[in-house]
């Protein structure tokens, strides 16, 4: 209906417009019988103000006059028929989006009228109301500012008491429909924005502040549920369980972006009470229980989710308070506390944004405690002083009186050395997310020891030596290079993420490697050679360099990834089951395998690069270009299209070629009677293919092709009871169409393609051979053009050899 309005300006004139507002003040009820009506004319009225707003002055001076918002609220209130509630507020909403003068704005939050309709006691008992009205909601607060926004108040004295448009759109802040809570978000930051000393009194305090208590809470139960995913996975495949951490952990992500936003506004009371509600609703009691050291149970997060959501929180919300009180309280066991410094009066008023932790300084210690009594209590003679947050935040040094084998079994370290490589990856990668912010204290940094001292300060110094990464590099990097070295038994998802890792901390260890550490990389470079090069003679072998071209890059851009843009949900996807492919034969699982070989192969070059030249590789060192080559096998008797003249080499589906190299067999395929071919081996650089040609009727050294193989992959072998047939296994699995569509990742079970399998018959027992070391021929030649291509890599891979020497 719209549209007929804006056909004729006699719609939009003041006659027309006072005749439409006369009309509806004659509406004394509003039901059944007239609501048609009335939503027309409340139509017609948003349209022509809307006209007026932009071309007309008068109409809306006119709108003005007659207090026509005010009979917006009276529909309301004799309204009988709730129906008339949506259109009204939808009609309203646009009204208000449509506005762009400050002057049309200002009246209409004048008067209370915004107040009223916004304060209406609606209905919502699950219908579509709540979304028009939240609509209006949000529009209302996207034109507010902060010369308007105290209209839409209530003042006593010095103090906001009332704040409908914040307090009735609190009631849907945790709606069911996600909409409806983007749209609670996007309001309550257009609010925050412009809010003054008073509002913000408002807002931040008992019972309306409890919205951020409550908002933690929400992330604090969605945490939880993320938890719960990754450990009831029960007989759920890979893909489906990494789908659903994916949809929990972007929950997560959703809300730590939204109170990014809010700590963003700048407005200090109210980022200390958004900060204080997070850290002690969040993000205390995770480190509590990590310092604990303790199995997951019904009250904690397990260790792995705790360590994400710390991560998370440190990317995305991040912030000196943020980063300073999650290092606290992380390397609060190997800090100690210089009272003398205290009592001197020296203490820094740079470190007040740490404040929260203090109180938490006596729980800290008593899980600590707890903790070491369990483990054999070597470390019950450490002295912790029950002090404010500035006391230990004077000085920051290792306790020296419990000794190195208490470090390692306490906090931080109890991750980093146990036995379960997640735990590793995950723990390190806190550390190292602490160590390379900006807004880390300079206080702080010596404990993990990578802090560079300034100003030559002797007492930096002499921290930054006992730093974590510095006193325990070696075995850390141990740690690390032992699960690089179980190669057999882990994923390539989680050796790259292991060299990623061990690559950050060569970069900080510039000593290299030494003695044991040194042999197991090179017996871990060792394993990945001998395992790409097995796959030389696997049924993929054809690939293997376009696959090196592909997969260098990935692992190139994944080594040389900062901490800060690295996705933390590498750690919860590490922990969901690897199907292993071992013993699998199908090509299907054989592609895997060689892709697999392919990426840990291209880490340990990049890795030995790394440590001997201390830089990555550019490019692959690959000389030539591969010839696409068929990966499956292609079977039809239509010949319709045949083409030909075409060399055998180029021959495709249907074309012509000749039968002088060919030899004569039959085969059968199914439903199908058995057929008289000729089968034709051909390889030409890397490409092969197996073609069966069909004699031409009226050409007797000519053929038709009717089916194509990849000569790859066909492992001939001789039947057992029949030595005149001859068995092929063909590759049906599509490899091009699925690095194209996957982009590299792991398989599906739904992706599987069952193998075809060929039987062709020949005259006799020594044809049978002949055809079979004709095929095997021509595979050598395949194969030797891939390794004369990968040649000058596998030399330089010699060349990049770590002597041990």
């Amino acid at each position: 209906m719209w549209h007929t309005f804006w056909r004729s300006i006699d719609r939009f004139s003041i006659e027309h417009f006072k005749s439409v507002i006369n009309e509806l003040r004659r509406i004394k009820v509003v039901d059944k019988h007239n609501t048609e009506l009335v939503m027309d004319l409340l139509q017609s009225i948003v349209e022509i103000v809307t006209y007026g707003d932009r071309q007309d002055p008068f109409i809306f001076e006119c709108f003005m006059e007659h207090q026509v918002l005010a009979e917006f609220v009276r529909i309301l209130k004799i309204s009988k028929n709730s129906k008339i509630e949506a259109p009204l507020l939808q009609y309203l909403s646009i009204l208000i989006q449509n506005m762009d003068s400050e002057h049309s704005i200002y009246y209409c939050f004048s008067n209370d009228y915004i107040n009223n309709i916004i304060s209406h006691p609606y209905i919502f008992d699950g219908g579509d109301l709540a979304p028009y009205y939240v609509s209006f909601l949000r529009a209302v607060s996207s034109k507010v500012n902060r010369d308007t926004i105290c209209l839409l108040v209530k003042v006593q004295g010095d103090a906001v008491v009332s704040f409908p448009l914040y307090t009735e759109a609190l009631r849907f802040a945790h709606h069911e429909e996600r909409m409806i809570n983007t749209a609670i978000r996007a309001l309550t930051l257009n609010i925050y924005k412009v809010s003054d000393n008073m509002v913000f009194q408002f807002i931040t305090t008992p019972p309306v502040s409890k919205y951020f208590s409550d908002l933690v809470c929400g992330l604090r139960d969605i945490c939880f549920h993320l938890d719960a995913c990754l450990h009831s996975r029960g007989e759920m495949d890979m893909q489906k369980g990494r789908n659903g951490l994916v949809v929990e952990s972007d929950k997560v992500a959703d809300d730590l972006y939204y109170l990014k936003d809010i700590l963003t506004v700048g407005e200090p009371c109210l980022s200390s009470l958004v900060t204080e509600n997070l850290l002690n609703g969040l993000v205390f009691p995770i480190i509590i229980s990590l310092l604990a050291s303790k199995e997951n149970n019904d009250l904690d997060l397990s260790a792995i989710t705790s360590l994400y959501i710390l991560s998370l929180l440190l990317q995305v919300v991040g912030g000196r308070c943020i980063i300073n009180n999650v290092a606290g309280v992380i390397l609060y066991p190997f800090l100690t506390l210089n009272v003398n410094h205290l009592n001197e009066g020296n203490v820094s008023h740079e470190h007040c944004d740490v404040y929260p932790f203090s109180k938490h300084v006596n729980e800290v210690k008593r899980v600590i405690c707890c903790a070491s009594e369990c483990k054999g209590a070597e470390g019950n003679d450490r002295n912790h002083d029950n002090a404010h947050i500035a006391d230990f935040m004077s000085s920051f040094n290792f306790s020296s009186s419990a000794g190195d084998i208490y470090l390692k079994r306490d906090g931080i370290l109890a991750y980093i050395f146990s036995d379960h490589y997640v735990m590793l990856l995950a723990s390190l990668f806190l550390l190292l997310l602490l160590s390379e912010s900006k807004d880390l204290d300079c206080a702080i940094a010596p404990v993990i020891g990578l802090y560079k001292p300034q100003n030559n300060d002797a007492s930096t110094s002499k921290s930054a030596d006992g730093g974590i990464f510095i006193k325990f590099m070696p075995e850390i990097l141990n740690a690390l290079l032992k699960v690089l070295a179980s190669q057999q038994s882990l994923s390539v998802m989680t050796l790259w993420h292991t060299g990623w890792c061990f690559l950050k901390l060569l970069s900080i260890h510039r000593e290299g490697l030494h003695g044991d550490n040194l042999h197991l990389f090179n017996t871990s470079c060792k394993q990945s050679r001998e395992g790409f090069l097995k796959e030389l003679d696997g049924i993929w072998f054809d690939h293997i360099p376009n696959a090196l071209r592909s997969q260098w890059e990935s692992c190139k851009r994944a080594l040389e990834e900062s901490s800060q843009h690295k996705d933390p949900l590498f750690l919860l996807e590490l922990t969901l089951h690897q199907q292993s492919v071992d013993g699998e034969t199908s090509s299907y699982f054989a592609w895997q395998r060689m892709i697999d070989a392919v990426k840990v192969f291209i880490l340990h070059i990049q890795l030995k690069s790394f440590i001997s030249k201390g830089v990555l590789v550019e490019n692959p060192l690959l000389l030539g270009s591969p010839t696409t080559n068929d990966s499956g096998a292609i079977h039809a008797s239509d010949v319709s299209n045949a083409s030909f003249g075409s060399d055998v080499s180029n021959a495709s589906f249907g074309s012509d070629v000749s039968l002088d190299s060919g030899t004569p067999c039959r085969i059968a395929f199914s439903n199908s009677e058995i057929r008289d071919i000729y089968l034709i081996p051909v390889a030409s650089g890397m490409a092969g293919k197996l073609l069966l040609a069909e004699k031409h009727p009226f050409r007797s050294h000519r053929g038709v092709v009717i089916a194509i193989a990849p000569l790859a992959g066909l492992s001939p072998q001789t039947d057992e009871e029949h030595p005149s047939w001859l068995r092929l296994q063909i590759r049906e699995f599509d490899a091009e169409f699925y690095t194209n569509k996957g982009n590299g990742k792991h398989l599906n079970p739904s992706d599987h393609v069952t193998d075809g399998r060929w039987t062709l018959g020949f005259p006799n027992k020594k044809a049978c051979e002949s055809a079979k070391l004709t095929i095997m021929s021509e595979i050598t030649k395949q194969r030797s053009a891939v390794e004369y291509i990968l040649a000058p890599l596998l030399q330089y891979d010699v060349g990049l050899a770590v002597s041990e020497s």
